[in-house]
């Protein structure tokens, strides 16, 4: 899978782009991450991609021209505008996106982008949740590490990946491991039974019951 990137601080992604399951499936060949600095098409001396918003007010707005530059050549892929009012970013989105073999992320900047990006040149507005950051490239990362691990021969298990939370619109169950006691504190009996019809229950019932607790709204979907 390609992944493009356009933002103007494509530094911002060279650590964590090189590190964990996302930099091995890049050395494999399984993920293939392309920056586009914004900058090369702006405009002047200082290379330009901002200016003033029409009718006044705070911030900046950033330029139609330098982004239409810059996303017309990736017409074939699937061009996505990171925003906060974007629709909400979600599983099954993340699911949608890592069949494609083309993807491009846009990560905004200052007030936002000129509209007329958003209407010719984006195929999907995606917000990582209700607040504001300084740009879109977190939310890239977001993005990034959410594809990465649903391509095939990432995660060692792909077990973990269809028993996860949000899979059949719950969350997941508490996990533990050695040692069995620890401060008085023990794990649940039914984990070391070795009673595997058992321990597949209480997970169920510990997935319906978190759910209700912390994501009552996931119930009533």
């Amino acid at each position: 899978m390609r992944i493009n990137i356009i933002t103007i601080f494509p530094d911002f992604f060279t650590s964590p782009l090189d590190v964990s399951l996302v930099g091995k499936a890049r050395d494999s060949g399984t993920l293939d991450v392309r920056l586009f600095d914004l900058r090369e098409h702006g405009r002047g001396v200082h290379r330009q991609v901002d200016d003033a918003p029409f009718g006044g007010g705070a911030g900046m707005v950033m330029m139609v021209q330098p982004l239409a530059e810059a996303l017309e050549p990736l017409a074939d892929t699937h061009r996505v505008l990171f925003t906060p009012g974007g629709t909400p970013l979600d599983q099954e989105t993340l699911d949608r996106w890592a069949t494609l073999e083309d993807l491009t992320l846009v990560c905004g900047r200052y007030e936002g982008i000129d509209e007329r990006v958003a209407e010719h040149f984006i195929d999907e507005e995606i917000s990582i949740g209700d607040y504001v950051l300084l740009g879109g490239e977190v939310a890239a990362l977001v993005a990034i590490e959410g594809v990465t691990r649903l391509l095939t021969g990432v995660v060692g298990n792909p077990t973990s990946v269809e028993t996860e939370s949000f899979r059949e619109g719950l969350l997941e169950e508490p996990h533990y491991t050695r040692p069995a006691e620890f401060r008085g504190w023990g794990v649940p009996e039914v984990l070391r039974s070795g009673d595997h019809a058992r321990i597949e229950a209480w997970r169920e019932e510990e997935r319906l019951r978190r759910t209700r607790e912390r994501r009552p709204d996931l119930l009533d979907e």
